[in-house]
């Protein structure tokens, strides 16, 4: 099976700089591409026409923002159109202006990558998503790709990696990172592989990073714009899910699988 996976990933020519892969329904109307790390350490794929991508930074860590800004400052045909610390601003500012592609973490103060993806998706329908987040681990890729981002990269991810991935995204393609594809395409053949939190759906998932991150239900109602009622209704039915009993045992879970670690979910309080 693992063999197959990597068939996936790796069976094209020799003379790509990119690799073409088709994960589920929800990435079979565009090609995803993605870079092995040895040709991004030499090579810089042609993309097509090279006019000038505007780029949004959305992080919650200003020094994460002044990072990658520093970075694509310095790429000529990338400019910074700005930049925002939460969910909530990002997805405000994008609907007032335009910008060829959001570049935004994941976990945030306020609604959050997910859910602010979805919105500006939505909303913004010239605006294109790419998700930097530390959040690497099945199913959060697939539901960030089903929400309707262009992209996604681990913020371990080489300053070359991310330049490829704008103007990957930028012409047209869905670009996720080498591991993370071969991460995915291997959940598809070995099943085995897949979390509990795979059974989840999107509203679902959103709804369980919020919590873990301390969110009580009136807090997350208010940012998702539900009730109180209809936010317990999700807690319960992804309570019953995942065979548990209550937002401890979630947090648990989300540990025990993967999807964060203390550390991850202390910085970002």
């Amino acid at each position: 099976m693992y063999h197959m996976a990597l068939a996936l990933i790796s069976a094209v020519p020799q003379s790509y700089s990119g690799v073409c892969i088709n994960l589920r329904s929800f990435l079979a109307e565009k090609p995803v591409t993605s870079l092995a790390k040895t040709e991004v350490d030499c090579v810089t794929p042609f993309f097509g026409d090279f006019s000038l991508i505007s780029v949004f930074l959305v992080d919650d860590h200003e020094l994460v923002r002044a990072g990658i800004r520093r970075i694509l400052e310095d790429i000529k045909g990338i400019k910074v159109a700005g930049e925002a610390q939460c969910g909530e601003d990002a997805v405000r500012w994008c609907r007032g202006n335009a910008v060829d592609i959001v570049l935004m973490d994941m976990n945030m103060p306020g609604i959050g990558g997910l859910e602010a993806t979805r919105k500006i998706v939505r909303y913004t329908p010239g605006a294109k998503v790419i998700m930097l987040t530390v959040h690497t681990e099945n199913p959060l890729p697939a539901k960030v790709m089903q929400a309707g981002a262009a992209g996604y990269l681990s913020k371990g991810a080489a300053p070359q990696d991310v330049i490829n991935a704008l103007r990957s995204v930028h012409a047209g393609q869905r670009y996720i990172a080498s591991d993370i594809a071969q991460q995915m395409a291997l959940s598809q053949l070995e099943p085995q592989t897949e979390t509990p939190f795979s059974c989840l759906s999107e509203r679902e998932l959103q709804i369980m990073l919020m919590i873990t991150k301390g969110k009580k239900v009136n807090e997350i109602s208010e940012q998702l714009s539900l009730s109180p009622k209809t936010v317990n209704s999700y807690r319960y039915r992804m309570f019953s899910k995942l065979n548990i009993s209550g937002d401890v045992e979630l947090t648990h879970l989300a540990i025990l699988h993967g999807l964060f670690n203390a550390e991850t979910l202390l910085s970002s309080e």
